[in-house]
């Protein structure tokens, strides 16, 4: 027997029509329980509510809960909760309310032995309380038409998911390391991220670059679908590069499977790479691949599915999609759903608005997250747990704004002038949000929802994206705490007249609080890294249990291969950086002359890397040298590695912490050396202060420096050196360029594997 939610199988079978995604405002979860209950109260006490039903028609059971029955009237009733105006409800929403209407009129009717009944579907204005009814009143036979109508159109959906996830599970528990034995280390880590799974607890994986980590974690999670009954693995990646390793890994367990490997791998990317139309509006007035969308679903969906030994990558997806004229972004989410293995960025889980979170929360699935170079979880969780909102923002909203708007926006920016006024200096941090500044952007927020309301708006419209803003500043201010900080920055204007400008932030400190229920959510979450100390770091800020396993994975290499080298007479803080111009270059260019090859120089910053370059050049111009540029595309960035040949010889210079400094492959020959001038700790302002107090606040002020700027300093040095050794038959050499390199505490941070040594600079 096969069963399926009502939400589920009307979703499935009875959604028609556009694509629009027009934006119109929308209840939270919590508004729409609080809208159910008021309707719940209205009614008399004879009437049930939240009724569980079922019904099964062709092996397949469909259950859900019914939210009113009245027996006196003979009538059910389903509630939706909406803002604004009924009729900017979407054609295909009202299809969607039907459908579930009349399945649980079905429902009742089997299950109470009734002839006919009253179906409603109840529209309750959240905003008025009004309630509007829309009532029919049908025939039991012809409610079980429309119930065995949609069951028919589902269930051969359904009984090839079932035969899928029955030949899924059986090749995965029979599934063979595709090289035979394992690296060295890369079977401690399988087994660490296996027990994991097998047990339901975090884990934090550190090992260093060479161990094998993609394959040596999506084996054993695969192997873990097959006996722990998980249903899915979402493999999460910081940037794009690592989408490729992931789908080259799949790959690899593929081809060691006669026959293949059915498993369906999904490939999610952001809105911008995906579309087929990027200047058109995302609705069927203005979009051909929006026009129709769910009409088209059902084949493209099939036939995307029905390959499930090829992976659904983005060129994939795009195909289907061309092939039905349908958009390929939203296609590529609705597969998402279907896949077995999902690879895409950390905002997918960890955001706010988390894409795969929402579903499986939904859906009740039992998952595994994998987090790729989970080192940058913590920056790009406190950009998704912040927000920024400058005054010309404002300012241009109101003046696009029609005028009923601009009383609002007018108060907001008098309670921020306010605040503003108070402040005595250019930058201040407070530990918590001016009561009156919040009130006016919470009223300012509500009058742009309530004209939002009235109809669909353009995703371009700036008042829009201020009343998003907005949104998110309330959610943030409402959860407010510790773990964050409000700030206020003013910028003096252009000209005499100009009036300073000023932007307010909340701003993320420690996303621990939000990523905490992100771990709750998954069967198991394993973070794997090549720098993940020191633990109680990482367990601190990203909200990761007590209970988070922990393994320290042995390096493949051995110190022989690595000649890692202190320049202690040196020193790159910013006072001293002039001085340090030409002990760099000559290094760089003796080191050269030493071992003609690839090299690598990273710096803290363009400015610094510029200054270098350039005296490189003039004082060694024999070098061939080539430097990093501020907001490379990707063209551009390949240009700069394809410099970087077994051949090939010269030094590349680039930014600590940039796109050159992780995520680069360049083994044998291709990079032979680096050069660290810098010890990557984030920048001494105002802003890192507060963040600075707010840590030795929250952890005390013994770890207070080292939370802010050591340990996110050293990771990024550890991780650019990680390019020069990339296979067990590389060999390189890495200076670290500062003084302080030679501090204990410093060097404790540092592999253990490395076997340092010190110099003195020839300058």
């Amino acid at each position: 027997m096969m069963h399926v939610a009502v939400r589920t199988l009307c979703d499935f079978t009875a959604r028609t029509g556009d694509l629009d995604l027009r934006f119109t405002p929308a209840p939270t979860a919590l508004e729409g329980i609080a809208g159910h209950a008021v309707i719940a109260q209205r009614r008399g006490e004879h009437v049930e509510h939240e009724i569980a039903l079922a019904a099964t028609h062709a092996g397949l059971t469909v259950r859900g809960r019914a939210d009113g029955y009245d027996p006196r009237a003979c009538r059910v009733e389903e509630v939706k909760t909406y803002r604004g105006e009924l009729d900017a409800l979407r054609d295909n929403q009202r299809a969607l309310h039907w459908a579930q209407a009349r399945v649980y009129g079905h429902m009742l009717c089997a299950s109470r032995g009734l002839a006919h009944i009253t179906v409603a579907v109840v529209y309750f204005n959240l905003d008025t309380e009004v309630e509007t009814a829309v009532a029919e009143t049908l025939d039991a036979s012809a409610l079980a038409a429309f119930f065995n109508d949609l069951c028919e159109r589902y269930v051969e959906w359904a009984r090839r998911e079932r035969a899928h996830r029955e030949a899924r599970d059986a090749a995965l528990e029979t599934l063979a390391f595709p090289y035979g034995r394992m690296r060295a280390g890369q079977r401690e880590l399988a087994v660490a991220v296996y027990r994991a799974a097998r047990d339901g607890h975090p884990l934090m994986a550190q090992a260093p670059t060479g161990v094998g980590k993609t394959l040596g974690t999506l084996f054993p999670l695969l192997k873990a679908c097959a006996t722990q009954g998980l249903d899915k693995v979402y493999f999460l990646s910081a940037k794009g590069p690592g989408h490729g390793l992931a789908l080259e890994a799949v790959a690899r367990l593929r081809a060691t499977r006669e026959g293949g490997l059915p498993l369906r791998v999904m490939e999610l990317v952001a809105r911008d790479k995906a579309c087929a139309h990027p200047d058109r509006a995302r609705h069927g007035e203005a979009c051909p691949r929006a026009k129709g969308f769910y009409d088209r679903l059902p084949a493209a969906r099939e036939q995307a599915l029905a390959r499930p030994e090829a992976a659904l990558t983005r060129v994939a997806v795009r195909e289907v999609a061309d092939a039905h004229r349908i958009c390929p972004y939203y296609l590529g989410q609705e597969l998402a759903r279907w896949s077995d293995v999902v690879v895409g960025d950390y905002n997918y889980w960890f955001d706010g608005s988390a894409m795969l979170y929402a579903l499986t929360l939904a859906h009740q699935w039992r998952v595994a997250v994998a987090v790729d170079e989970a080192h940058n979880l913590l920056e790009r969780a406190r950009r998704m747990y912040s927000v920024t909102l400058a005054m010309s923002d404002v300012r241009a909203a109101r003046a696009a704004a029609p005028a009923p708007l601009r009383k609002p926006l007018d108060g907001l920016l008098r309670s921020w002038r306010a605040v503003q006024k108070k402040q005595e200096t250019p930058y201040a941090a407070y530990d918590m949000v001016p009561q009156n500044l919040r009130e006016a952007a919470q009223k300012a927020g509500a009058a742009l929802a309530e004209h939002f309301a009235k109809g669909p708006s353009s995703p371009d419209d700036p008042v829009l994206a201020l009343y998003f803003t907005l949104l998110q500043f309330g959610r943030l201010a409402d959860s407010f705490g510790s773990h964050a900080l409000f700030d206020l920055a003013v910028h003096e204007g252009a000209g005499l007249q100009a009036r300073p400008e000023s932007e307010i932030c909340i701003r993320n400190v420690v996303p621990a609080p939000y990523l905490a229920n992100r771990h709750a959510a998954a069967h198991c979450t394993v973070l794997f890294s090549g720098t993940l100390s020191p633990r109680e770091f990482h367990l601190d800020t990203l909200g990761l249990p007590a209970n988070t396993g922990w393994v320290d994975v042995a390096a493949p290499f051995c110190a022989e291969q690595l000649r890692v080298n202190v320049v202690g007479n040196v020193s790159t803080r910013w006072r001293d950086r002039t001085r340090s111009l030409a002990p760099i270059a000559d290094l760089v260019a003796a080191q050269y002359a030493a071992r003609p090859g690839n090299y690598l120089v990273f710096l803290s910053s363009f400015a610094y890397l510029e200054q270098v370059a350039q005296h490189m050049a003039g004082s060694h111009p024999a070098v061939p040298v080539w430097t990093q540029a501020p907001r490379m595309n990707d063209d551009e960035r390949a240009g700069f590695l394809a410099r970087f040949t077994e051949d090939g010889r010269g030094v590349g210079f680039a930014v600590l912490g940039g796109a050159f400094a992780e995520g680069v492959d360049l083994p044998g020959r291709r990079l032979i050396g680096a050069f660290i001038a810098t010890l990557g700790l984030p920048q001494v302002n105002p802003v890192n202060e507060q963040i600075l107090a707010a840590m030795g606040a929250r952890f005390g002020q013994q770890m207070a420096y080292d939370y802010t700027y050591l340990y996110p300093g050293l990771q990024k040095v550890v991780q650019a050196a990680g390019r020069v050794i990339r296979t067990e038959t590389d060999t390189g050499t890495v200076h670290l360029i500062d003084d302080r390199f030679r501090q204990r505490k410093v060097r404790a941070l540092l592999p253990g594997w490395w076997r340092v040594s010190e110099s003195r600079s020839m300058a």
